[in-house]
Parts: C-alpha cells; structure tokens; sequence
C-alpha cells in the first residue's frame, strides 16, 4: 500500500485520486502541466533562515556562501569589517526563491536586549536562527538564545573564520590542526556553559572554506530538526560541496522518484490516447532538471566553480560521463525512455500492483510507473555521480592550494 512510503513520499493516496479525478478531463497538454505543478509544490515550500551575531562576526559573508555566492556576485549580501546590516536584509537563494536567509542586524551593542530585538527582526518569520560569534560567545549571545529557545524555536550556534585561526598557528612547530579545532571548540563551549547555557553544541565554519570543518554537521543537525516536507528544500538548496551531502542529495532525490512515477502510473491508466507519453516526456525533463541544479551540474553553477576552483569548464565536463545535464530536452529523453519500457515486461508488472492501490489491475498503470522508476534511477545515479566526481576534482585543488 502507499501508506507504507508516506514517511518518505508527501503524497497521499486520497491526493492521488483527487489529481487522477483532475487529469482525467483535461487535454494532454493541461494535463502534463497539471502534474509538473503537482510536482513543484514540495519545492515551493518556504524556508526562512535568521542569521544574527555581533558586527563583524561574517554574517554576511555566511549567508552568501550557503547559498553558493562569493563576496563580490550578483545578488550577495555585503560584507564588511564594521557593520553593514542596519534592518533585516533578505536574500533569496539564487535557483530556489523560496529559500531565504536573512541576514539580521548585529547584537552585543550595550542596550541590547533580546527580546526587543526579536520583536525588530520579527522573530516568528524564521524557521530557525544561526548565531554567529567569530571569536568568544558572550552574554548577548546566550540571552539570544534563551529568548529563540522559551519562543519554541532552533538555534544553531557558530564560530566562524576557523580558517583565519588555522592559518594563525601553522607556522608553530607544535601545529596540530585536530587540536587546534578541539581547543576552539571546547573553549566556545565552556564560555557558553559559562554564561548559563547547558550543554551547547558549537559549529566550527569557514565561510571562505565552507566544504571544511564543520558544515557537514551542522547541515545533517539542522535537518534533522526541521519538518521532512522543510528538510527537503534544505537538501536541495544547501550547496554540493562535501561527499556527505552528495550521498544525502542521491538518497533524498531517490525518494522522489516513487512520487514521480506514481504521477506518471496514474496517467497511464486513463483512456486517453497519447496522454501517457506527453506527460512522462515532460515529468522526465523536469525531473532531470531538477537533480542538475541540485547537484550543482547547471551551467551557471558549474561556471561559478570554476571561477573559484581556477579548473576550467572543459576540464569539469571532460570528467562528466552522463549527456543527461547538456541539452536536455524530449527529444534526447525520448530514447532512453523507449530503452526502458522494453526492458519491463508484463510479469514483473505484476510485482509492484499490490503498491499501486489505485490503479487496481491496470497494466498500462504499472508499465508506466516501472518504465519511470527505471530511467529516473539510472539518470539520478549517472548526475550523482558526474558531481562526486567534479566536487573530487575541486577538493584536490583545494588540498594542493593548502599544502
């Protein structure tokens, strides 16, 4: 039955009948467009990130990065040594608009208090807040905390510019960067435990080094605490610079792919000549977009990396095996999805029926959703790995410019 994958797939088996009911008295073309929106919705959900700190903690210089944005780009936030965020300033992810971080005024000043500051910012727009501290966490800082904290929502605290006290201590004879960082870390922690927090979690970030130290932790902490249906424009926003996050894009993207093919299954089961094919074309094209931009794979994306990794574009793409991000469209879907629908047959149709609870007995319904599963998983696996593959590529670089 569907309920068992209601966990990893926000679609009901009552919003399936309701969108069959829907489709089934519409032409091809308004029925292909209906089921694109019916997907687009989970990507339209809104995300709003507070980032707050004292001035000159790179708040700034946080926000432009999560978003995959240099200091300089189009569209950043600005950044400063004195403080430049007078009111809150929203920004909105370049390739998902309903990500927004908001890059809040700067705390710590001696009237500060922190409940009259979350009344200025409009504390209940937020999902969650980063608070940023570049050196020691103070006061203002924790009673910060404890007001985000008695209003029922996350905080996450960092300590940034960890590659400016790397950098501080590599000419020492005695360097050792394990214990640097756990030096850092734990003296974040005992000043927090010792202005009244108990138990804080610190994150050690560079916003000029995001894929190091400790993103990957405080992305896989943040998701975990938000709501599955938020935790996936999480997931597809945050940018593709770790193998961790990698993984967790394919796994994520992979659950989708159930949704997509129940979309396309559904299809299949109406009499109406030619609809199947138009609607699985276009699901397949957007679909295959959509984990491109995920993975960083776009055009735009690819030449912004290449503008801060120093590789060039030819150097990337050679390394890319799948033709499935360059000129996409039907027409270079078409054959691949005619590969796969041979390759099911009626017998294992007959294997995934008792999952499709509203197609009933129709095997038009189960070709469908098999033939869609088929060519989406070998097209997810190909572009998940075409980007471990670039991302391999930049952290050598960016290990080689270390050393």
């Amino acid at each position: 039955m569907l309920s068992q994958y209601d966990d990893d797939c926000p679609i009901t088996e009552e919003e399936m009948k309701q969108l069959t009911e829907t489709i089934s008295t519409q032409d091809i073309t308004t029925a292909a467009n209906t089921i694109n929106e019916y997907l687009k919705q989970q990507e339209r959900v809104q995300l709003n990130i507070g980032v707050t700190g004292e001035s000159g903690s790179g708040k700034s210089k946080f926000v432009n990065a999560f978003r995959g944005l240099g200091d300089e780009e189009e569209g950043s936030a600005k950044t400063g040594v004195v403080e430049t965020t007078m009111q809150p300033e929203v920004y909105c992810h370049p390739k998902y608009k309903n990500v927004k971080l908001w890059d809040l005024p700067g705390i710590g000043t001696p009237n500060f208090k922190a409940q009259d500051y979350l009344k200025q910012v409009e504390f209940d727009r937020y999902d969650f807040f980063i608070i940023i501290a570049s050196d020691r966490f103070r006061e203002c800082h924790t009673q910060l905390a404890s007001e985000i904290m008695k209003m029922g929502k996350k905080f996450y605290f960092v300590r940034s510019k960890i590659d400016v006290a790397i950098d501080g201590e590599k000419k020492k004879k005695s360097f050792d960067k394990k214990k640097i960082l756990d030096t850092i870390r734990k003296d974040c922690e005992n000043g927090l435990r010792s202005i009244g927090l108990v138990d804080p979690v610190v994150f050690l970030i560079s916003s000029s080094e995001l894929g190091s130290f400790d993103f990957d932790l405080l992305h896989e902490r943040i998701a975990k605490e938000l709501p599955q249906h938020k935790r996936h424009v999480l997931l597809l926003s945050v940018p593709n610079i770790t193998l961790e996050i990698n993984e967790r894009k394919k796994k994520a993207l992979k659950k989708r792919i159930q949704m997509v093919a129940f979309a396309s299954a559904c299809v299949a089961a109406l009499p109406v000549p030619g609809l199947s094919i138009a609607v699985d074309l276009t699901i397949i094209v957007n679909e295959i977009r959509t984990y491109c931009n995920a993975f960083g794979l776009d055009e735009k994306s690819l030449q912004n990396l290449c503008e801060r990794s120093g590789k060039s574009i030819e150097t990337l793409n050679s390394l890319m095996t799948s033709v499935l991000h360059k000129g996409l469209c039907t027409g270079s879907v078409l054959p691949m999805l005619s590969v796969a629908s041979f390759l099911v047959t009626e017998e294992v149709v007959e294997s995934v029926l008792a999952f499709i609870p509203i197609l009933g007995s129709v095997v038009a319904g189960g070709l469908s959703y098999l033939t869609v599963s088929m060519m989406l998983k070998r097209a997810l696996n190909d572009i998940a790995e075409d980007a471990r593959k670039v991302l391999m590529a930049v952290l050598e670089t960016d290990l080689e410019k270390s050393n």
